[in-house]
């Protein structure tokens, strides 16, 4: 059974073109090792930090598919969000599809066209390790669509929502479970005029580190690229950057906050 409250961040990782390559990028950036779980699981490749699952890494099966980060909420009942996805307005991708007694995995993309995962735990029930250096600490949905999405999210997870700023000139949600208002799990963020206008919709996972800056550097040494920061907030430190194949994360240093709050 998983560890996971229904809804809740509980698996990442990273689909690129070349699995070599990821290997190397966060293997230096992150510290992690890895495993590759074989053929029969198309050499899916799952990361480690001090010796606990952090994320995985694998090969795109098709180069149509974009080059990225995605994300997975845990389930008890794939079979159910598959169906609930479709009547709240999204799209289920493929899956759900059972991966021999590891779990069950389904594919799907909200109404504002972000794309994540969900996750049906059987013998790997997720993160091992989490909100430390070199592991995901938290991710935020970025669209345009909010209202569709808004609803889209309460109904597939029964999320409960907590407006962050004015609602207009920044537009923010914290996500918390039905099962536990008290834990916020994510965020949705509005795209707007301070967003370049063709960038997509997406979840932004990120990733904690020790020193932001020690970060960024190694990020540009390993030829991936800074697309914003580092800057200074009040939930850390920050960055967005991408691997040296293009997917984008975050990497946030938690102990440096300017500021007061702490949504993260």
């Amino acid at each position: 059974m998983s560890a996971f409250t229904e809804g809740t961040p509980c698996w990442a990782d990273a689909a690129l073109p070349d699995l070599a390559a990821g290997r190397r990028f966060y293997g230096e950036l992150f510290g992690w090792t890895f495993e590759d779980q074989g053929e029969d699981f198309a050499h899916y490749t799952i990361a480690f930090r001090d010796g606990k699952s952090a994320a995985a890494l694998m090969t795109k099966p098709d180069p149509a598919i974009p080059t990225a980060w995605t994300v997975y909420f845990a389930s008890t009942d794939a079979t159910g969000a598959a169906a609930r996805i479709g009547a709240a307005g999204g799209q289920v991708v493929f899956g759900p599809d059972k991966a021999g007694d590891v779990g069950v995995m389904l594919g799907a993309v909200d109404p504002g066209g972000s794309a994540f995962g969900v996750w049906q735990a059987g013998d790997h029930a997720g993160f091992e390790i989490s909100d430390q250096p070199g592991s995901f600490c938290w991710t935020e949905n970025h669209t345009r669509e909010t209202a569709a999405v808004d609803r889209f999210y309460e109904t597939v997870f029964g999320y409960r929502a907590e407006q962050i700023g004015d609602g207009q000139h920044f537009d923010y949600k914290v996500w918390s479970p039905a099962a536990d208002p008290e834990l916020q799990i994510g965020g949705r963020m509005k795209l707007g005029a301070g967003q370049p206008g063709d960038q997509p919709a997406a979840f932004r996972i990120y990733f904690a580190v020790d020193d932001c800056d020690a970060a960024v550097a190694t990020v540009r040494e390993l030829g991936g690229r800074v697309a914003d920061g580092p800057t200074d907030s009040p939930f850390g430190r920050l960055a967005t950057v991408a691997d040296d194949q293009g997917a984008v994360f975050t990497v946030i240093d938690r102990t440096r906050r300017e500021g007061a709050g702490d949504g993260s």
